[in-house]
């Protein structure tokens, strides 16, 4: 029998994909206000793989990923996808969006993404919302599977969640390092 433990925190991650680079410092100060303190931001990449965003966003696209301080529990990821859906609609012109925001979670095993959109590796969560499995880390670096957008299977990206991986383990050690010296409090 296998006994249910929750899960440990993760590392919140979120995609943009925009085709205005100077309205990334609006975002991120919005996205920052609703999560928290970055520490981490990717470069800035292209976003050339498709064609899906064109006629809503323009054909030149840009991506860039942004890591938050603050660890989050995994069953939060449908409250914060509503969120940065909220967010889009907000900057949207004509009811078409000007950014695409794509939030997930990082965790020592995997990077899960946040979608509205069901497909057959999709796992329902709540509120219409599913999780997406995207990367699975195994020999010292992040896997694509199948699905995978191609810009996360791409090595630009990998690497920067590679990066922020060892920032979350490190995290995760210090949390640990400090209840351990805090000793046991229970009134047992």
């Amino acid at each position: 029998m296998s006994i249910p433990h929750p899960p440990l925190p993760a590392k919140l991650v979120v995609g943009l994909i925009l085709a205005r680079r100077d309205r990334f410092a609006l975002l991120a100060a919005e996205l920052e206000a609703a999560f928290g303190r970055l520490d981490g931001v990717s470069a800035w990449m292209p976003f050339d793989y498709t064609t899906y965003y064109a006629r809503e966003m323009g054909p030149e696209l840009f991506r860039r990923v942004l890591a938050f301080r603050t660890l989050i529990a995994q069953e939060q990821l449908p409250d914060i996808k509503l969120a940065t859906n909220a967010i889009e609609r907000a900057y949207a012109v004509d009811g078409r969006r000007r950014v695409n925001i794509d939030p997930g979670y990082l965790s020592l095993e995997r990077l899960v993404l946040a979608t509205g959109k069901n497909y057959s590796h999709r796992i329902y969560l709540r509120q219409g919302i599913y999780a997406d499995l995207t990367l699975i880390y195994q020999r010292g670096d992040f896997q694509a599977l199948p699905w995978t957008y191609p810009d996360y299977a791409d090595p630009p990206l990998r690497r920067f969640l590679l990066a922020v991986r060892s920032k979350y383990a490190h995290d995760l050690k210090a949390a640990s390092a400090a209840v351990r010296s805090r000793g046991d409090c229970s009134d047992d």
